[in-house]
């Protein structure tokens, strides 16, 4: 193994096990993270793809165990955004460098961060239909077909809409699943999914599945927490809100 391919190698399983460490603690993140670091080593596309793939494993088995709680009719909108929005998210990928990506990627997660931190009062939202979710579906599309960040927007949207916590999850999660797995389909369609990025993947899976598999356990127990009615807890006669075993507020994820 040549010397840069070491380097490469390194930074890949660097940018794995940072994104692995803040995901476990975070909940999220996990593609902003290792998108910061991997497009130091790795092209635009090949980043794009291994965010994708990776998210489907982390994500996945958790929106599994939700199945049963996904409100299909507000969902919906978010899927057939993505789907219009993903070619055009990957035309963008096709003409864009790796420092355009990385600093782009840089802001959003400054941007996001922010957003967790301070909580800034956003106007009302919760009335404003089925076309606005599309339309923020759309936008997930472009961004998860242009940077395979495919969950941040329908997280953030939830949120505005005032969604209770067990609703937000069972739209959100869901939604951006659906954006990766989509996402990865269009990538193969069109040639993106290279033999060298398979390789990459397969190669480094047997170095960083202890680290994904401690994010997926991680977003598996956040999913099923007492407020998630996948696990119900038992009725507690204190108030409508903790018999019913769910939660008044919500955070982003």
């Amino acid at each position: 193994m040549s010397s840069a391919v070491l380097l490469d190698l390194v930074i890949f399983l660097l940018g794995t096990f940072a994104a692995a460490f803040v995901t476990g603690l975070a909940g999220f993140a996990f593609g902003m993270v290792a998108a910061g670091i991997w497009l130091f080593a790795l092209t635009p596309a090949q980043t794009t793809t291994l965010i994708v793939a990776y998210a489907l494993l982390v994500q996945g088995y958790s929106t599994w165990r939700l199945r049963r709680t996904i409100l299909l009719p507000r969902l919906l909108p978010f899927v057939v955004g993505s789907a219009i929005g993903i070619p055009v998210g990957i035309a963008v990928l096709e003409l864009a460098s790796a420092l355009h990506l990385r600093t782009g990627v840089g802001v959003l997660l400054i941007a996001f961060s922010l957003f967790n931190l301070l909580r800034p009062k956003m106007p009302d939202l919760r009335s404003v239909g089925r076309v606005a979710d599309t339309g923020v579906g759309f936008l997930n599309g472009v961004l998860g077909g242009s940077t395979g960040l495919g969950g941040i927007l329908p997280t953030m949207w939830c949120v505005l809409r005032g969604w209770p916590r067990d609703e937000h999850r069972s739209v959100s999660q869901p939604a951006a699943v659906a954006t990766f797995a989509m996402s990865l389909l269009a990538f193969g369609g069109m040639g993106l999914v290279t033999p060298e990025t398979a390789r990459l993947f397969l190669n480094c899976w047997s170095e960083a599945r202890s680290l994904v598999f401690l994010v997926i356990v991680s977003n598996s127990w956040r999913a099923c927490s007492p407020s998630n009615p996948a696990t119900p807890t038992p009725p507690i006669k204190t108030s409508p809100s903790v018999a019913t075993g769910r939660s008044a507020s919500c955070l982003p994820t």
